[in-house]
């Protein structure tokens, strides 16, 4: 794409061509701080009826208002993902409620955790079509609606629909297009503001225990979910506050230009009712909300995805039954909740230095290898609940795989933005989503029947042990042979070049996954050499 030059009032920023990748510096200011908006943002912040979204190039905060957005974020995260452990503190009461087996009160907290993942394409078609501000609070009526009607409920069954399936959406609907926005605000500093956003699964963990016991002594089961439906709501102010970023507006020609609608997509929209149509409708979807491209042709996402998939099974299976193991051998329930916020407060304390620390230029390409080894702690020290159920071994447990789960935490969506470009992050994550979805689904049930069987929790924790440990061995062996695999392809390309190009090239770093500009990315190719690099 010919660059743009000699348009009046051009500000200080970096812009990124949308067909070729070519961009060029502008009075010093760093690459880092520009990103091209995504169509569903510019949706957002246009007029209702829009029916073509404005696109253009925007400046990344990477502060500002960006502060804003990443404390809402926190929020928004404490009151969705750390809301269905909690769902343990009531566990004992639920089946006395309702003469239910240990699987059977699982399914409600799995069943929520899935719809929670599960949700993620839906969410990306409302993302598109409303933008993330109003997604994220209509996620927080749904959650709040759901929560508020299972206090109502007569049956287990009524509960895996209001708690599991409607509560679960909302979370859906408003955790992801919370992180997607975070993406877009931050691009230089998004290692720290993942890892800070993170924080909020730790203070959800942390305070939502003290306050279920609390509402639980007070108000019973019935009553608690119903203030907790109220605490929903919050997530809609937390959407209120995420206004979309607006592209620079200027005279003369566009920065960005739309193709016309092709002869074919002409033709799609003209023979709606032909198979042909339907078939091509179908693909189109799943091509933009689902990044099954993605799962075939970029060989890093497909393994994390699968990495990431088994590790599901069993890595919050611990968390469900943590109260419930602690309870049953005699632990008061107060001592047992304050487990669950110990937990959050290591967290709360670790995933900030963490984020600074992971933020450094070395860890680049390397952050995918951390992430694996704190999977790998977290799933060893499910073994310290075997040593008994006593508060000193769980506290030890609990002191372990905090910090294991911080760096995890911290790192987790890191990793999906360095190995994919960051407009195909909401598919990805969607489909992501979508797959472990499925074991977060049938872990806790699993868990549950495996404790009916044999009347003994020390089965569930060895079963997560096994299965958490090996989905980390997993993604440090492939990630490792296809770093091996692009350093031979790498060389072989070298080797290919005339001389006077192979110093540039040999000053390179090794490998890189992300599409994305992050800190301390320089250009380390002209143009006529650009296509010596790899890509994924």
């Amino acid at each position: 794409m010919t660059q743009r030059n000699g348009i009046r009032g051009t500000r200080d920023r970096h812009l990124y061509s949308e067909a070729s990748g070519v961009s060029e510096q502008v009075n010093g200011m760093e690459p880092e701080k520009v990103q091209e908006i995504s169509d569903c943002e510019m949706e957002e912040g246009g007029q209702a009826g829009d029916s073509m979204a404005v696109t253009g190039a925007v400046t990344a905060p990477d502060g500002g208002w960006g502060w804003v957005v990443l404390a809402a974020t926190i929020l928004v995260l404490a009151l969705t993902l750390g809301f269905p452990s909690c769902v343990g503190i009531y566990y004992t009461d639920l089946q006395n409620e309702f003469h239910a087996s240990n699987s059977e009160t699982s399914w409600v907290p799995s069943i929520m955790t899935s719809v929670l993942h599960a949700g993620g394409p839906f969410c990306s078609v409302l993302v598109e079509r409303l933008g993330c501000r109003t997604t994220v609070m209509l996620g927080g009526v749904l959650s709040g609606l759901g929560m508020a009607a299972s206090s109502f409920t007569q049956s287990i069954a009524q509960l895996y629909v209001t708690a599991g399936v409607i509560t679960g959406l909302g979370f859906c609907f408003s955790f992801q297009p919370a992180v997607t926005i975070l993406g877009h605000y931050f691009v230089r500093r998004r290692v720290f503001a993942n890892a800070m956003s993170s924080t909020g699964t730790a203070l959800g963990l942390c305070i939502l225990p003290f306050l279920s016991n609390y509402l639980h002594t007070e108000f019973g089961w019935r009553g608690s979910f119903l203030v907790l439906g109220a605490v929903l709501l919050n997530c809609c102010v937390c959407g209120a506050v995420m206004r979309p970023l607006q592209p620079s507006r200027r005279r003369g020609q566009p920065l960005m230009t739309h193709s016309l609608p092709s002869p074919e997509e002409q033709n799609v929209k003209k023979e709606k009712g032909r198979m042909r149509t339907i078939q091509s409708c179908v693909v189109a979807f799943l091509s933009k909300h689902m990044a099954f491209d993605q799962l075939c042709n970029n060989q890093r996402y497909c393994m994390y995805s699968i990495g990431i998939t088994w590790m599901m099974l069993g890595f919050v299976v611990c968390l469900v039954f943590l109260v419930p193991y602690a309870t049953a051998n005699g632990m008061e329930q107060g001592q047992a909740a304050l487990l669950l916020s110990i937990l959050g407060i290591v967290n709360i304390v670790v995933r900030p230095p963490i984020g600074l620390i992971f933020n450094m230029s070395w860890f680049k390409g390397r952050h995918v290898y951390v992430f694996a080894s704190a999977v790998l702690v977290s799933g060893l020290s499910n073994s310290i609940c075997c040593l008994g159920p006593s508060f000193t071994v769980l506290l030890s447990f609990v002191m372990v795989f905090g910090l294991s789960m911080s760096v995890a935490g911290s790192l987790m969506f890191t990793v999906l933005m360095d190995i994919v470009d960051m407009s195909r992050f909401p598919s990805a994550l969607g489909l992501l989503s979508i797959m472990e979805s499925i074991t977060l689904l049938i872990g806790p049930p699993l868990a549950g029947t495996l404790v009916d069987r044999t009347g003994d929790y020390f089965y569930v924790f060895i079963a997560c042990s096994a299965v958490v440990a090996s989905s980390a061995i997993f993604l440090m062996a492939s990630f490792y042979w296809l770093d091996k695999k692009d350093r031979k392809s790498k060389q072989g390309q070298i080797s290919t070049l005339p001389d006077p190009a192979r110093p540039a090239v040999d000053g390179a770093p090794g490998c890189h996954y992300s599409s994305v500009p992050t800190e301390g990315d320089q250009d380390k190719a002209s143009a006529n050499r650009a296509e010596s690099s790899s890509s994924i």
